[in-house]
């Protein structure tokens, strides 16, 4: 039935529960298994513009290398979990994008029958309800979406 399955994680510890439903989830049905994590773009703001600060080419280098050191070891560290539940899974780093357009994307171009992932984030209040990456991927993805709480 799900013969790949994306798993999404933030790193988040509700994300963590996903990442071990979906690993559990995969090694009951010896699925292939890719763990992806997303960065978004450099924090632009209209008001710091406003307000005199306008950043320079080094805020921005040093927040996207910021970025990609904490995916790696991230995905390093699930990775690990991944081996010691005996499943294999490929890891994906997607930096400079929207979470839910980028999960999604994902799913298609690896070709996955089912996306496994948390049902909220790190973000605010939105972490009372269904998190808003969340709701984007269960609306645009073309496959099943398994909602971890």
């Amino acid at each position: 039935m799900y013969k790949h399955i994306l798993i999404s994680t933030d790193g988040s510890e509700v994300a963590r529960k996903g990442v071990d439903h979906g690993l559990s989830l995969a090694k009951s049905l010896g699925a292939n298994v890719t763990i992806v994590t997303v960065t978004e773009p450099f924090p632009y703001h209209a008001s710091a513009a406003g307000a005199g600060w306008v950043p320079i080419p080094a805020d921005i280098s040093r927040y996207e290398e910021g970025q990609k050191q904490a995916a790696q070891k991230l995905l390093a560290n699930v990775r690990e979990s991944a081996s010691r539940v005996g499943v294999s899974a490929a890891v994906l780093h997607v930096p400079d994008a929207q979470p839910a357009e980028a999960i999604v994307e994902t799913a298609k171009t690896e070709g996955c029958s089912l996306i496994v992932m948390a049902s909220h984030g790190r973000r605010g209040i939105g972490r009372l309800l269904l998190g808003s990456q969340t709701s984007e991927v269960l609306a645009h993805s073309p496959v099943p979406v398994l909602v971890v709480r």
